[in-house]
């Protein structure tokens, strides 16, 4: 197959509605708002290429009119409900977004095309279905900078202004902007709950399959297709939580409308990189009890999917308690499948070898976090000159490095192979939070250099470049930092 860059490009992509198609109770027919002024902001041409469009095209008047869903083409808003701080809410649903379609991009793989900030759908409640700038711009940001690390997520194809003016957390109203992702899918493990608790049960087995066909095929032979969905489901949470913990990255609001069937890392309002290691960090405006800390995202991942597996248990099983242990069987492996995740990441951060015992991994990693943490060390810096140097010249730190070292092998071949491992594991740059900040102040006030500057670098996080050394830092005594969802 040819890759992205060589592939032919589509003026006027094939967009289907799959989901609508196969599941047609859990979606709505619904078009977008009309955008008074339309604009591009920022287009992702890597990615309008791998999907297989051309971005010139996509800058036209009819590109714009398919990034703000203003064509003859179906679109549809997702119905979906879950639980939101652990209390639940049958009845969500896309309240700003609507789903363009799906598509077959140039790998050969299905993805979703989606809007964000497209106006009020039946699910909106009483919100205005708009969207503001500055979170847009943070999504793209996050979702390029989770990209370039390697782990799984969503992605801004662009970002557009509208030509309205919204009013939100700031006494000035902010531009209002559409923010167009692509995804796996958008199916949640509130999209389960939605079907489990408002549907008749042929409509969650109708979900099921159609889950399982396009994410998780293999499931479809087993024995009880929906548990082996959920065993899928759950080995792919537990990797991308493992790689979310050792990025430093917390979501902020891992509510379960927010965790997707695929494992990819999904909307990104208070969300926010970790500068100072703190396992109690928390970002967000409205998590007052810290339920969504940085710490706590192994436990919450395990216990959305244990709602997930309630939503399943009449597919599992018409016994209920027959259901109940097959379920909980699952559930019990996720432990043991994110510590194997934790260890294999952790492996490469620290540079050690591949057959480094996982427990002796577990325990160095654990150690060294704690250090970090105790002594209000910045996690970025310290794993990158780590890297770099080969050692931790601290000596409060010089019994772990010994014992780092016995397993990262002492010859001359070894150490240079886990430098190499080190180096291609550690970003010199992640998306700091008052440098981002910054820069969305300042697009927010139309100067959009220094958002730009912030993709260039995260973009190749791996490299130091001249000119970007104060994206390498967080600025010393940083007061506390605050994201808000942007609804």
């Amino acid at each position: 197959m040819s890759t992205p860059s060589a592939s032919p490009t589509r003026t006027a992509p094939p967009l289907r509605q799959s989901y609508a198609a196969a599941v047609p109770e859990l979606s709505v027919p619904w078009r977008a708002e009309a955008m008074p002024d339309p604009r591009m902001v920022l287009l992702n041409q890597d990615l309008a290429r791998e999907l297989g469009l051309d971005p010139e095209h996509l800058r036209s008047p009819e590109g714009l009119a398919l990034l703000t869903g203003a064509t003859d083409l179906p679109t549809t808003a997702q119905a979906y409900g879950g639980h939101q701080f652990g209390s639940p809410n049958p009845h969500l649903g896309d309240g700003r977004a609507l789903l363009l379609g799906d598509l077959v991009d140039t790998r050969g793989q299905q993805r979703d095309l989606h809007l964000k900030g497209s106006g009020r759908t039946p699910f909106s409640r009483a919100g205005d279905g708009r969207a503001p700038l500055r979170p847009m711009l943070r999504e793209m940001v996050i979702g390029e900078a989770l990209h370039a690390l390697g782990i799984p997520t969503t992605r801004a194809l662009a970002v557009l202004t509208t030509g309205e003016r919204i009013q939100r957390h700031d006494p000035a109203p902010e531009q209002g902007a559409l923010l167009v992702r692509v995804a796996a899918s958008h199916l949640r493990v509130g999209t389960v709950q939605y079907a489990a608790w408002t549907q008749e049960p042929d409509v969650l087995a109708s979900l099921v399959r159609y889950a399982i066909a396009r994410h998780h095929p293999a499931a479809a032979d087993a024995e009880v297709p929906a548990l082996a969905l959920l065993e899928a489901v759950a080995e792919a949470q537990a990797s991308l939580l493992a790689q979310w913990m050792c990025a430093g990255f917390v979501h902020g609001v891992m509510n379960t409308d927010n965790m997707t069937l695929p494992g990819e890392s999904i909307d990104f309002g208070p969300c926010a990189f970790l500068d100072v290691h703190d396992p109690r960090a928390v970002f967000s405006s409205i998590d007052r009890g810290g339920r969504y800390a940085y710490g706590n995202q192994p436990g919450i991942a395990l216990w959305n999917l244990s709602r997930l597996a309630e939503a399943l248990l009449p597919l599992i099983d018409a016994v209920p308690d027959a259901a109940v242990d097959a379920a909980t069987a699952v559930l019990e492996g996720f432990e043991g499948a994110y510590r194997t995740a934790w260890s294999h990441r952790m492996r490469a951060k620290l540079g050690l070898r591949e057959d480094a015992p996982e427990e002796q991994v577990l325990d160095l990693g654990a150690e060294l976090l704690d250090l970090l943490a105790a002594r209000g060390e910045d996690r970025t810096e310290f794993f990158r000159a780590l890297a770099e140097g080969g050692g931790a010249a601290d000596p409060a730190l010089s019994a772990w490095e010994a014992r780092r070292l016995a397993l990262a092998g002492t010859s001359a071949a070894k150490r240079a192979a886990s430098t190499a491992r080190m180096l291609a594991a550690n970003p010199v740059v992640i998306p700091r939070n008052h440098a981002l900040d910054a820069a969305l102040d300042a697009a927010e006030g139309g100067d959009l250099a220094p958002v730009e500057r912030i993709l260039e670098a995260v973009r190749d996080p791996f490299v130091r470049r001249p000119g970007l050394e104060d994206l390498e830092t967080a600025p010393a005594g940083s007061p506390g930092f605050i994201t808000y969802c942007g609804t």
